[in-house]
């Protein structure tokens, strides 16, 4: 846990959040400002920094499994799973997370 991480704060309960699944490695809620009709973020109880900070593949196998897990309970056929890393790819939060959009047509490239 890092004390100054938002993410952080989430999962310790500080910061109140939509959660909709909560399991011993990830914490999954909704997006305050959404993207789509559905925009979920899944993010690892263990505070990384970025995707490119990540451990190990352990961490990566529990929270993508988790972000599989929730798109499963919440019945989201189709949907995008979209990872920033670092300002310039538009990460604003440093914690390890992953947005579920869906619930519109998405298109590619995104716009």
């Amino acid at each position: 846990m890092s004390a100054d991480c938002l993410f952080c704060k989430i999962i310790a309960g500080d910061i109140p959040s939509q959660k909709v699944a909560e399991t011993e490695h990830i914490v999954a809620f909704n997006d305050i400002t959404p993207q789509a009709p559905t925009h979920l973020l899944v993010i690892h109880k263990q505070h990384t920094p970025s995707l490119s900070d990540s451990p190990d593949s352990l961490i990566l196998g529990q929270w993508m499994s988790g972000v599989r897990d929730v798109a499963q309970q919440q019945q989201l056929s189709d949907y995008r799973v979209i990872v920033n890393n670092g300002t310039g790819a538009g990460q604003s939060v440093f914690h390890l997370h992953a947005h579920i959009l869906a619930g519109r047509p998405l298109d590619w490239p995104p716009g």
